[in-house]
């Protein structure tokens, strides 16, 4: 890349490469460079320059492309319009190749995943079904009442648990009948469940459990 050129000028050299190259300046709004068509290239910061290797990567128009960690260091909105830009790849019929270490944006952008551990795979499949995900027991969690002691919820086996961070939390494969057991017992005591959640493993526990049994 020539730090010289503009966003522009450069999308519009390397289109020269190619014999039916994608439209310059389609290309660079793909990637969300509208605005910066006549920027230098080397006074783009560090996520942007990464926006410009992605639409040099594209102007050729593969079917395949390659993103390895492609948005290390970005801060929160970066990386949520990288990963719009990613989704619009998609849209294009475009195979991704994405490697990442951020489960959330495996879940977010993957039809398929497969996890890597020292060189081998441990597991593939798609996000939601990986390590039998789908058929994992969610946790019920919420803020205990005052004055209600652990042993008075009403709840399946196993017998709630207090976290650490000060939660009460029960394990079920049978999520709407506990949870209408919960609210049922709260309602009829005037109670209040706070910071009640139902949450099934993530992405992030599964890789974690996977992982640590190798």
């Amino acid at each position: 890349m020539q730090r010289e050129l503009t966003v522009g000028e450069t999308v519009a050299m390397y289109a020269g490469y190619y014999r039916r190259p994608r439209p310059v300046g389609e290309t660079i709004e793909l990637v969300g460079l509208g605005e910066k068509v006549d920027a230098r290239a080397g006074k783009l910061s560090g996520g942007q320059q990464r926006r410009l290797d992605v639409a040099l990567a594209l102007i050729g128009d593969p079917e395949l492309v390659f993103l390895d960690e492609p948005t290390t260091g970005f801060d929160p909105t970066a990386r949520r319009q990288a990963w719009e830009m990613i989704a619009n790849l998609r849209r294009l019929g475009k195979t991704v190749f994405l490697t990442t270490h951020y489960m959330e944006e495996a879940q977010r952008l993957a039809d398929r995943v497969a996890i890597i551990v020292r060189g081998e795979i441990v597991a593939e499949g798609p996000p939601d079904e990986l390590g039998e995900r789908a058929e994992d027991a969610v946790e019920i969690r919420f803020r205990l009442p005052d004055g209600v002691a652990i042993d008075a919820i009403p709840a399946a086996d196993p017998s709630p648990t207090m976290r650490e961070d000060g939660l009460v939390a029960f394990h079920t494969d049978r999520p709407v009948e506990a949870l209408n057991q919960l609210t049922g017992w709260a309602l009829e005591r005037g109670l209040a469940l706070d910071d009640l959640e139902v949450v099934r493993p993530n992405l992030e526990d599964v890789y974690l459990r996977l992982t640590s049994a190798q």
